[in-house]
């Protein structure tokens, strides 16, 4: 009979063999998890990273901004992290179409979900599937060359007005990109194809940021907010009447000093207007897009919003609809109201958080459950949902490897294939794995590409180059 939760299931002492461990997914939260693994057991584990690209560190290097090079030196102590010889990783490996679940965890004392997000929320709003309409996900992948997104239909030729519908650090990063010189650019790792676009397509004119709540309640943080909004050339508008303030309001930033100085920084932008400025940002709160116009042609040509109004109700403060309406024109609209978690097969699922259910890292059997699904675990996004910072999954990290190391007992581990099973299976199958000797390989000729032109590196962006590249 299987233990419950709380119940301990492998061992910390007096082991027969060390702990075999698969993380599924090697972004943050998997190689934080890796990372906090080799110090809780020292020599007594094994991990094996998988990823379904060939290439590691998830959103570090398909989500962080090009010009925010500093946050992607996290990746030097990732890369430590890949080449103990306690750690295996294994790229271009799809859990779910290479290897099931169900055949995965067999090999491995313990398995532990951290895929992250790679889906979205929607507006469900007519015309939301209309050409010209992307995630903010979708546009994030295109410019920093994920491969999914390389062939995504960007054309930015005729965008003289952006629209971004949401206010969080992801929407900021697509507005200042839009903004920036494509020159100021030129030496970050952006991908090639994007440099190329922005360049072919001149200057967009203006960006226009929805928010449905007010100023005070914005979703970014202060260090974002401010690069926008100091952007040389960019002229910044926030309507005085969205701008005003409710002594609720005030209560709120005199709680979080960090709303405070949000506020104070748009209100100080939008009071400095440059002389001759040919580019502009405005933010628009108080305003809930529902509906993306379409021209004849079935591109957007604008965003429809209702205009709102906070609400106190027992959930909490709520943006409500007033019944008043305004267009705004726009040729490319990005909607940037979050990311979100698929299902995996054979894992239960919160279809409505658009999470893995869990207990402090611990997946549960079915949702709502409260039995445990032993040698199941969950890190990062996938289990808490898309919030926070990379440092924000360290401490994620800590605590599913904490509940893990309290699931062990003195008691031998039972035999298992762990890594030489799985790459036996994967090369019977046919797949071709990429160790990290071979993404050190992708490394290398991507630093050397980007050495040429004046840039860090010169991303790949197909994973077939990829694969021959790692020689595999």
């Amino acid at each position: 009979m299987l233990p419950r939760a709380g119940a301990r299931l492998l061992s910390t002492a007096a082991r027969n063999s060390v702990l075999q461990v698969c993380i599924v997914g090697s972004g943050p939260a998997g190689l934080y998890t890796a990372e906090k693994l080799l110090k809780r057991y020292g020599e007594d584990v094994r991990v094996d990273v998988l990823d379904r690209l060939p290439t590691p560190f998830g959103l570090v290097r398909s989500g962080v901004a090009p010009d925010h090079a500093d946050v992607k030196n996290v990746t030097n102590q990732f890369t430590a992290t890949c080449r103990d010889p306690r750690v295996g990783y294994l790229g271009n490996v799809s859990v779910g179409a290479d290897i099931a679940l169900a055949e995965l965890r067999p090999l491995y004392h313990a398995v532990v979900l951290a895929y992250g997000a790679e889906s979205d929320r929607r507006l469900g709003v007519p015309g939301e599937d209309a050409a010209g309409v992307f995630a903010a996900r979708e546009f994030v992948w295109w410019y920093n060359g994920h491969p999914d997104a390389r062939d995504l239909p960007v054309s930015l030729a005729d965008v003289e007005s952006v629209a971004v519908c949401g206010i969080g650090n992801v929407a900021l990063d697509c507005a200042r990109l839009l903004l920036k010189r494509p020159a100021a650019l030129a030496t970050t790792d952006i991908a090639g194809h994007a440099l190329d676009a922005l360049r072919k397509a001149g200057r967009v004119r203006e960006v226009q940021l929805f928010a449905r709540r007010g100023p005070v309640q914005a979703a970014c943080t202060p260090k974002e907010l401010r690069e926008l909004v100091t952007l040389d050339g960019v002229a910044v508008h926030a309507p005085p009447d969205q701008m005003a303030v409710s002594p609720a309001d005030e209560a709120e930033m005199k709680a979080v000093r960090m709303r405070r100085r949000m506020y104070d920084l748009i209100k100080g932008a939008a009071a400095k207007q440059p002389a001759g400025a040919q580019q502009h940002l405005r933010f628009q709160f108080y305003r809930n897009p529902v509906e993306v116009m379409v021209d004849p042609s079935g591109a957007a040509c604008g965003v429809r919003v209702e205009r709102t109004r906070l609400e106190a109700t027992p959930r909490g403060v709520v943006a409500v609809g007033t019944g008043e309406y305004d267009a705004h024109p726009a040729q490319l609209v990005l909607k940037s109201i979050g990311y979100r978690s698929l299902p995996l097969e054979g894992v239960a699922f919160d279809a409505r958080a658009g999470v893995v259910p869990n207990t402090a890292g611990r997946v549960l059997r079915e949702y709502g459950g409260s039995e445990v699904d032993p040698g199941l675990y969950v890190c990062g996004w996938v289990k808490r949902g898309p919030t926070g910072i990379i440092g924000t999954n360290s401490m994620d990290a800590d605590e599913t490897v904490d509940s893990m190391y309290r699931d062990t007992a003195a008691l031998p581990l039972r035999p298992v294939g762990g890594g030489a099973a799985l790459r036996e299976l994967l090369r019977q199958r046919g797949v071709r794995a990429v160790d990290f000797g071979g993404w050190q390989r992708i490394d290398a000729r991507e630093v050397a590409g980007g050495a040429a032109v004046g840039k860090p590196r010169e991303k790949i962006v197909s994973v077939g180059d990829m694969l021959s590249t790692a020689g595999v």
